[in-house]
C-alpha cells in the first residue's frame, strides 16, 4: 500500500499518455500541461516505481520492461475509473450536442453514412459528424486516441483489438455507361478481357486487383487503362466514357447513368464492418449512434 499512497490520479494519467506517445512534448499537448510539468511528473513516477520507465531512443523515448508491464493494467484501471465516475443518465438525441468523428473511405461514405444522415439530422439535430480520412495502418491508434469514434472497414483485415459489428456483404458487378455499345448483353470472358477497364487502387497507381487475381487463376488478363484512388471518381469516369469497371454493387445501385450486369467471372466479395474502441463501447451516445447507423442500412 505504500506505493499506492504515494500516487495520485494525475500521475497515473500522465504515465498512461507517456506510454502511448513516447514523447514528453506530445504528451504535454494531449494533457494540456506544460512540458516542464510532464517532466516533473515523470521524475516523480520514476522515484515511486524505482525505474526509469522511459529511456531516450532514436525515435523518441522507449519504455522499459517495467513500463511495458504497466501499460495494459494501467489502461484498464483508468478506463474502469472513468466508467465508475461517469454520470449515469440516458442519452437523449433530441437535445444532444455531441460531435462524432468517423473514419471512412468514399465507398463507406456513400454506402453507410449517406443512408444514415437524414435520420441522424432528424433525430439528433444538435449533433455534428466529422468524416475523417481512415488510414488502415493507423486505425487502432486513431481509435485509442479519440481521433475517431467509429470506423468502417472490411471485416478481413480489421484489427482484432477493436469491437466489430458486420454490416453487410458486398459483391462486385460489371459497370459501364448506359447504352454502352459493347454491353448490350453480358459479355463473354474473352470480350470482358478485351474491354478497357478502370481500376480503384487505394494505395495509388496500381493496375492489379481482385478481378485480376481471379483472371490470373484462369490464365487470363484484362486491359486496365486507368488507375484511380477513389471509387466515386470511377463511377463518373465510367458514366462519361467507354471504359468499364468492376465496382461494389451498392455503390452503383439505381444509377440511371450506368448499366450494371454480372461479370462473366466470379470475383470474391467482402464483408463490411463497423469498428470502435473499448473506450466508447458502453457510452450511451455512442451506442445510440451505432444503432441508428445499423437501422438506416438499406436491404441488400
Amino acid at each position: 500500500m505504500t506505493n499506492l499512497r504515494r500516487l495520485d490520479l494525475n500521475l497515473l494519467v500522465t504515465l498512461d499518455v507517456l506510454l502511448s506517445e513516447h514523447n514528453v512534448t506530445r504528451a504535454a499537448e494531449r494533457l494540456h500541461y506544460s512540458q516542464p510539468s510532464v517532466s516533473v511528473h515523470l521524475a516523480r513516477l520514476r522515484e515511486i516505481f524505482d525505474d526509469p520507465l522511459l529511456l531516450p531512443g532514436p525515435r523518441g523515448m522507449r519504455p522499459t520492461a517495467r513500463a511495458e508491464s504497466l501499460r495494459g493494467p494501467l489502461r484498464d484501471a483508468l478506463a474502469a475509473l472513468e466508467l465508475a465516475v461517469a454520470p449515469e443518465h440516458p442519452f437523449d438525441p433530441a437535445v444532444a450536442t455531441d460531435t462524432w468523428r468517423i473514419g471512412a473511405t468514399d465507398y463507406s461514405e456513400s454506402t453507410v453514412l449517406l443512408p444514415a444522415l437524414a435520420g441522424l439530422r432528424q433525430a439528433a439535430p444538435g449533433t455534428r459528424v466529422a468524416v475523417v480520412e481512415m488510414v488502415p495502418a493507423n486505425l487502432v491508434r486513431q481509435a485509442e486516441h479519440g481521433d475517431i469514434d467509429l470506423a468502417f472497414h472490411t471485416t478481413e483485415g480489421s484489427p482484432a483489438s477493436l469491437h466489430r459489428l458486420p454490416l453487410f456483404t458486398e459483391h462486385y458487378v460489371l459497370v459501364g455507361r448506359a447504352g454502352h455499345p459493347r454491353l448490350k448483353r453480358k459479355p463473354t470472358l474473352a470480350q470482358f478481357c478485351a474491354l478497357e477497364h478502370v481500376i480503384v487502387s487505394p494505395d495509388g497507381g496500381g493496375f492489379f486487383g481482385v478481378t485480376d487475381e481471379a483472371l490470373a487463376a484462369a490464365g487470363l488478363s484484362r486491359c486496365v487503362a486507368l488507375s484511380v484512388p477513389h471509387f466515386l471518381y470511377v463511377a463518373a469516369v465510367v458514366a462519361s466514357t467507354d471504359l468499364v469497371a468492376m465496382l461494389p454493387a451498392r455503390l452503383v445501385a439505381d444509377n440511371p447513368a450506368l448499366q450494371v450486369m454480372d461479370a462473366p467471372i466470379d470475383v470474391p466479395g467482402y464483408e463490411m464492418s463497423m469498428l470502435w474502441h473499448e473506450r466508447v463501447h458502453r457510452d450511451p451516445a455512442h451506442q445510440w449512434l451505432r444503432q441508428a447507423i445499423v437501422a438506416s442500412l438499406p436491404a441488400a
